[in-house]
């Protein structure tokens, strides 16, 4: 057999899928817990993983709306802005399994080789849609620390901080429940080359590195933001003390003119 290239085309939507859900919109699929399989003729197929990712492999381009057509018609809603990524995969009788040049080359590319490669593929669209999110996060937090640095203070109003740390905490839920897929599926354990391609694919995408980067910048975001909300708190119970001290002060006032006015009616 002669050399082959097959192409994975990732895309990374917002929303998570249901498995079950969807297969109405594909009666030939084959699901399992981690992905909804579809073969495509004449040698594709469609991977579909329910933290929201979608490989088409080896579909031609002109083909792959129409596969993403039938997800978009079960799922109106679905966002239109999506992450993409590609990767190739070298199919070479004659060599062994590595990594030559970004290129993954394997000596056959099997349905469950194939499933690897489409799983990490699509781990790393999803992993692109997070870090824009966290990005944007980051920014966001510098904005309210460049404020405090210029002011001293925060505003009165921290129901907005309040809002952000709750988008931190979710962000990050999701995050670590998308990357726990980064566990090694149990098929690796029956095919030794799977398991290279799979400790190689993540290398080369820098799957974990990308995913310590991300919770050290989240976690920092929080961090931050709870700073924030402390100054505030404190502010406001500054403010809290002074308007008790007032009140004292006016009660006491209050009490001497009304000693002074019973004096003066006294005389």
């Amino acid at each position: 057999m002669a050399q082959k290239i097959h192409q994975f085309y990732a895309i990374a939507f917002e929303e998570n899928f249901s498995l079950r859900q969807i297969v109405p919109a594909f009666p030939e699929a084959r699901v399992s817990p981690l992905e909804l399989y579809v073969p495509i003729p004449p040698d594709g197929g469609l991977y579909i993983f329910p933290f929201g990712a979608a490989v088409l492999v080896d579909v031609p381009a002109d083909k792959r709306d129409g596969e993403m057509a039938r997800l978009r018609a079960l799922m109106p809603k679905l966002t239109t802005q999506v992450i993409r990524e590609d990767y190739s995969v070298r199919e070479d009788p004659d060599s062994s399994v590595g990594i030559t040049s970004g290129m993954l080359t394997v000596d056959q590319l099997t349905r469950p080789r194939a499933s690897i490669v489409a799983l990490i593929v699509a781990q790393s669209a999803a992993m692109e849609y997070y870090e824009r999110i966290v990005e944007t996060m980051f920014t966001r937090t510098a904005r309210f620390i460049e404020e405090l640095e210029r002011r001293g203070t925060v505003p009165f109003r921290i129901r907005p901080l309040h809002r952000f740390i709750g988008e931190a905490i979710t962000t990050r839920t999701e995050v670590l429940a998308v990357l726990h897929l980064l566990d090694k599926p149990d098929a690796t354990w029956e095919d030794p080359a799977m398991d290279r391609i799979y400790d190689d694919l993540r290398a080369e995408f820098d799957l974990a590195d990308r995913y310590e980067a991300m919770a050290a910048k989240i976690a920092g975001i929080q961090q931050s933001l709870e700073l924030l909300l402390d100054v505030g708190r404190d502010r406001r119970l500054i403010l809290l003390e002074a308007v008790v001290v007032l009140l004292i002060v006016l009660e006491v006032v209050l009490g001497v003119l009304q000693l002074g006015v019973l004096h003066f009616h006294l005389i």
